[in-house]
């Protein structure tokens, strides 16, 4: 007799589905001849060489262990001092930082470590595919938060506070945004602070993994900068996007030392600790790549410049993106759904996109357009889109 595996299987992991920006992802691997994937957040450039060096360099110095659970202090230093120098905000390496395998982990980890079964996590929508899920694997509830176009995709105060209840246990905040590259400023998260404030007890989880890449003025803007929410807010921080790490699976969280050992606890026993030659490479990143990252934040504004005119010229409209390297254009003038518009842009045309409603019902109507991606490979996906729309016009007609 053969097992019911159904059976076995946890609720909360049926309820989460697969990654669709995976999906079609893998789609396009599978197809045969020249595909243009504009569909993985993932930087094209190659780690800058002095990065790598400093992680080859550890090897050659014998670093093939593991390190401390919550990562070399060397490390956690080098990361208090780029927060210092880029957002003027302090943390002690004993026991305010924790070295992560990527920020995906830190949001894991956080919601394993807050979350009873019931208590209600906010949620601003649309969103990175992973803070429901890992919400949901916790056991927790998600609350979500619907972000408009017309708001630039800003979380509004009074929205925050419609969402609040006795039972919301935190607040995950993602800017800027993947998927509509939406930059919140300082004077906008000034009045989310004023809303806090009349709710003592609910933490902030801060996502910053896009926090150099903002095109108004290259600089971070966080709630970690307000002094009164120090005692409750974790940033989640990383290396992947704004210096090209991917690979290199290492990132970090910081906040309040209360908040961070219970993380660092869970860590402890499920992951032990990060590469030991990713975080030797971070120290270099962190202490000497700020000229890595406004070349490579500069040619990032130039693409984007790029594809908001290619959408434009494929008669979409598009709110225009200040942060990240995402578009996320309007394509509910075509009569297709976001699923549908994305397969057939794949199959017809040879170019991966990602429906937006991978990242929340929301979502529904528009696709995500990454510009992580050559310019030579942008121009030639925003020729082929303006064709693609251009048929499905002329069908239409």
């Amino acid at each position: 007799m053969s097992l019911d595996y159904e059976s076995k299987i946890s609720d909360c992991v049926k309820q989460v589905p697969p990654s669709a920006i995976r999906r079609f992802f893998d789609l396009a691997s599978e197809m045969k001849g020249k595909v243009i994937s504009l569909s993985i957040g993932e930087p094209d450039f190659v780690t800058p060489w002095d990065i790598r060096e400093a992680g080859i360099d550890s090897l050659v110095d014998g670093y093939t262990h593991y390190s401390p659970n919550s990562g070399y202090t060397k490390s956690k230093e080098a990361i208090c001092e780029y927060l210092k120098r880029r957002y003027g905000v302090t943390y002690d390496p004993n026991g305010e930082v924790l070295i992560t395998v990527g920020g995906s982990e830190g949001l894991d980890l956080a919601a394993r470590a807050l979350i009873n079964p019931g208590d209600e996590v906010i949620i601003v929508e649309p969103c990175f595919v992973a803070y429901k899920a890992t919400v949901l694997f916790a056991h927790g509830v998600p609350v979500t938060v619907e972000t408009k176009p017309e708001n630039s995709y800003k979380l509004m105060p009074e929205e925050l506070e419609a969402a609040i209840t006795d039972k919301t246990k935190y607040l995950i905040l993602g800017y800027p945004s993947n998927p509509t590259g939406a930059v919140m400023t300082l004077e906008d998260l000034a009045k989310i602070r004023d809303v806090l404030l009349a709710h003592p007890d609910i933490i902030v989880i801060s996502d910053e993994l896009y926090c150099e890449l903002n095109y108004i003025d290259g600089k971070p803007a966080s709630l970690t900068q307000f002094s009164e929410l120090a005692d409750r807010v974790i940033m989640i921080n990383g290396f992947s996007k704004s210096y090209a790490m991917t690979g290199f699976r290492i990132g970090y969280v910081v906040g309040p030392k209360e908040l961070i050992a219970p993380m660092t606890k869970i860590h402890q026993y499920c992951i032990m600790c990060s590469p030991s030659m990713a975080q030797f490479a971070i120290v270099e990143a962190a202490l000497n790549g700020d000229e890595h990252v406004d070349e490579m934040r500069k040619e990032y504004n130039r693409r984007r410049r790029v594809v908001l005119q290619g959408v434009k010229d494929a008669g979409l409209d598009c709110f225009e993106p200040f942060g990240a390297f995402y578009a996320f254009p309007c394509i509910k003038s075509t009569g297709l759904s976001s699923n549908e518009f994305c397969e057939r842009f794949l199959m017809e045309k040879g170019v991966a996109i990602v429906p937006g409603n991978a990242f929340g019902a929301c979502g529904e109507g528009f696709v995500r357009i990454s510009y992580a991606a050559s310019m030579d490979n942008i121009k030639e996906a925003m020729r082929r889109l303006a064709e693609f729309t251009s048929e499905l016009k002329a069908g239409k007609d």
